[in-house]
């Protein structure tokens, strides 16, 4: 009898012992840096499309543009930011050169800036002034430089690099934190350059030699993100459209990708499971049809549904949505892109208002280890930190939430702890209704968050299936609404 009394015992505190010390599971590389899961975190951010194709209506300056062109009547950046910080939005990264060359900062190293400009009779630093903004208003800045310059005589030449990188010098030296930096793969072809109106290609993999280029601003904030078509920080969607595909790795192989290369729109938008680096995807759209303010599209601005259904195609899907405000000539953004604006947030605020899976009942297939460190419950304690994970060998899973009372549900919302990478490969989702299982959802990947919506359906039960995963699955929170 006392042996078996002591080996119950030795078997309870061996348990015991296991649980407290069970260990987490190992991460599934890439993982994001720190910068990057700061990064997914904003979820909403801006850009400022403003320069002298504000006032010749133009979308591409030709590089030509007279200084004297770029006229308002103020700029009003105390508006822009506390606008778009209502609305939601966490950062905000300025056209601080377009493809026209037009600098909104004196740079030294160019007569064509707003130094020559009759705005404040050529004193005016339209850089310093959102940066102050931002800053004043706990909002984070971020620039896009051009790699492009239609204005200069010297594109083309090794001298231009040069010329590019001293700007990038100028911006991130003297104008505080800058949490973005900004480029596009729209470089060379015909422009002005110096009067010589002729069309100039470069190499775009190899000509600004970008590892160098990059390296050189890293060493000045070595905490800014990068983007660009692939990186190295956050690439391309593949539109411009404010979407993403529904299956959308964070990961991707960066080893033939490069800003502006052809025929690689597909892949940014889905990523690669397999991928070698962490890019997570950054899904770009305007509020408008074009990028720069047009008087003829005050009638176009997008409506908050509209906005809304992008924020559903790019946050919804784990990725991070840019909206383009672009200030109109008085230095405003234009009263129907407030009121845009305002009527997304209010959409926001209502349709994400009250998080029912607060006051469900968690139960889940397996718990790792039976720890406590992994329990189902961690799912809706509204800590960002901990999670729901199964064994290593365990990659598939059952969440179910119940409810005392029935409920209706319209969005499911999902989160994996990223921190230990991207793991979900395929899932789905079944309500309870009239006493049968109904599937509701069928998808592929999760990453930082992905919100399902449904037709909104009467239930006291959900059921969410995990039914692949590239290792044992790490599931951060589980929201309803």
């Amino acid at each position: 009898m006392k042996s078996i009394l002591t080996t119950i015992l030795l078997s309870l505190f061996l348990l015991a012992f296991s649980q407290k010390n069970m260990t987490p599971p190992a991460p599934v590389f890439p993982v994001p840096s720190e910068a990057q899961l700061a990064w997914h975190e904003m979820e909403l951010n801006a850009f400022i499309h403003f320069t002298t194709n504000t006032f010749t209506d133009l979308e591409w300056g030709l590089g030509s543009e007279k200084e004297s062109v770029f006229n308002p009547s103020g700029v009003h950046a105390d508006q822009w930011v506390s606008v778009l910080k209502k609305a939601g939005f966490k950062g905000i990264i300025l056209t601080c050169k377009h493809h026209d060359g037009f600098c909104l900062w004196p740079s030294k190293y160019t007569e064509h800036s707003v130094k020559n400009s009759p705005y404040k009779d050529g004193r005016g630093d339209i850089v310093k002034e959102l940066s102050d903004e931002c800053k004043k208003q706990e909002v984070k800045f971020g620039v896009y430089l051009s790699p492009w310059d239609r204005n200069r005589s010297d594109y083309g030449n090794p001298s231009y690099i040069e010329y590019y990188r001293n700007q990038l010098k100028e911006l991130f030296t003297n104008y505080g934190s800058i949490f973005e930096m900004w480029f596009d793969g729209a470089n060379g072809g015909s422009g002005y350059y110096g009067g010589a109106n002729e069309t100039r290609n470069v190499d775009k993999r190899s000509y600004y030699d970008w590892p160098k280029t990059l390296d050189f601003v890293r060493k000045m904030q070595p905490n800014v993100i990068f983007f660009s078509d692939a990186g190295p920080g956050v690439r391309w969607c593949g539109n411009e459209e404010g979407h993403v595909s529904t299956t959308n790795w964070n990961m991707i192989n960066t080893d033939t990708i490069y800003a502006g290369k052809a025929g690689i729109e597909t892949l940014l938008g889905t990523g690669a499971e397999d991928g070698n680096h962490w890019i997570p995807a950054e899904a770009d759209v305007s509020i408008r049809p074009g990028w720069f303010y047009h008087e003829r599209e005050d009638s176009l601005v997008k409506t908050p549904q509209q906005l809304f259904t992008i924020y559903l195609n790019s946050v919804g899907r784990g990725s991070l949505m840019l909206l383009n405000v672009p200030p109109d000539r008085r230095g405003f953004l234009h009263e129907n892109d407030v009121k845009a604006l305002e009527g997304f947030r209010a959409l926001l605020n209502e349709e994400f208002k009250t998080d029912i899976a607060k006051k469900a009942t968690v139960k889940v297939s397996s718990v790792r280890g039976n720890a406590k460190e992994f329990i189902g419950a961690n799912l809706i304690d509204n800590n960002p930190d901990s999670y729901w994970a199964t064994d290593d060998k365990v990659v598939s899973g059952t969440i179910e939430l119940d409810w005392k009372t029935y409920e209706t549900v319209k969005y499911l919302v999902l989160r994996e702890y990223i921190k230990l990478g991207q793991r979900v490969k395929s899932f789905n989702v079944e309500v309870l209704k009239n006493g049968k299982w109904e599937k509701v959802a069928q998808e592929t990947t999760i990453g930082h968050k992905r919100i399902l919506k449904f037709d909104p359906v009467r239930t006291n039960k959900i059921r969410i299936h995990i039914a692949d995963s590239r290792a044992c699955p790490v599931i951060s929170s589980v929201q309803v609404y």
